[in-house]
């Protein structure tokens, strides 16, 4: 039983890491115009380059047009002064889906699509949250957010309720990478900005995070949570960081047969920091699928399975099960499959239980 707790682990974990770390790497640069000097921040200093940059001091940043009209000029100075003290009446960023996005300020009332978005919402400013997807009302998901079941549905994470959105009026609805440029056709003809914000990936939650704090006016609260955030998650990268050799791991999404996620995605970020090798690695990208075959040639020696609210079959993880019984039945039916039933993982799992 004990055995079968540990593999149950692997389960679970993505609900616990799927929503996280960053210095002043590629990843953790603010991707908001007026952030001249490309850090994790706007403050002084990107006032002071892009001044610099203006009087030819410095080459030209991709952010530094704090305006975005084009040019580096004196309104860029004026924006980012604005910007600093919280009073622009815009704020033009680039969103997790590589769109360029201007948001008009303040933001005070908002959707958030994707499931991975609500607790960092409700960390910042649950009540600016105006209408919530059913998936994350469900038991099984974030009914035990304060609140939440008293707004109003707007579909699910899947179909969205486009016509109850565009009856809410929200300023903002907050979209998944994949599903960005789908709502932001039904939704951005009516008035509604979307913006795709990326909280599975580890490496990208921090920034992320900051934009997201930057709408909505709440960067203090955010500066908390990622230094509460950092004290945990720090010592276990310093602890994974050396390991060698690395444990291959396979991944494989509940209720998608071989479907899974390569650089990008979640499922990369948690194997990463955990100190694992994922073996799709490059091979389908954010989401994709592998064969069978495949999978047997790989060997993995860990096989894991990301299982929340958003991915049948339910009931499998969460805060309000009571007992393992589904999830373990799940690894029972996925361990006597063709193509998994091959692997190292599952041999050296049977013969633990046995």
């Amino acid at each position: 039983m004990k055995t079968k707790i540990v593999m149950l682990v692997g389960i679970t974990i993505c609900t616990m890491l799927l929503v996280s770390p960053a210095l002043a790497s590629d990843a953790d640069t603010l991707e908001i115009y007026g952030n001249a000097n490309e850090d994790d921040t706007i403050d002084m200093r990107d006032l002071t380059y892009v001044k610099l940059i203006f009087f030819g001091k410095k080459p030209e940043t991709e952010l530094a047009d704090a305006k975005y009209d084009g040019k580096i000029n004196p309104l860029d100075f004026i924006q980012i002064k604005l910007i600093i003290v919280g009073k622009e009446n815009e704020l033009t960023v680039v969103d997790a889906a590589d769109r360029i996005v201007t948001v008009s300020m303040p933001v005070e009332r908002i959707v958030p699509q994707p499931t991975s978005s609500y607790e960092p919402t409700w960390v910042l400013a649950p009540g600016k949250v105006v209408g919530v997807t059913a998936t994350a009302q469900k038991e099984d998901g974030y009914s035990w957010l304060p609140g939440i079941l008293d707004k109003p549905p707007v579909g699910t994470y899947k179909e969205l309720d486009y016509e109850k959105i565009m009856e809410i009026e929200p300023d903002i609805v907050i979209a998944s990478k994949r599903a960005a440029e789908e709502i932001a056709e039904k939704l951005e003809p009516a008035g509604i900005t979307v913006i795709a914000l990326q909280f599975v990936e580890l490496e990208k939650f921090n920034p992320q995070l900051k934009i997201l704090a930057k709408i909505l006016g709440k960067e203090e609260k955010a500066e908390e949570f990622i230094s509460w955030r950092q004290n945990h998650l720090d010592p276990v990268k310093e602890k994974t960081e050396g390991i060698e050799p690395k444990v291959r791991v396979y991944a494989e999404y509940s209720d998608t047969l071989w479907g899974t996620g390569g650089k990008g995605s979640g499922i990369q970020s948690v194997i990463t920091v955990a100190g694992g090798y994922n073996i799709v690695g490059d091979a389908v990208g954010y989401f994709g699928y592998v064969d069978p075959e495949w999978v047997i040639l790989e060997n993995p020696e860990v096989i894991f399975f990301p299982a929340w609210t958003e991915f049948g079959p339910t009931a499998l993880t969460g805060y309000f099960m009571d007992s393992s019984e589904n999830a373990e039945q799940f690894i029972e039916e996925a361990c006597n499959r063709t193509g998994l039933k091959e692997t190292d993982a599952v041999k050296k799992w049977q013969s633990l239980c046995n």
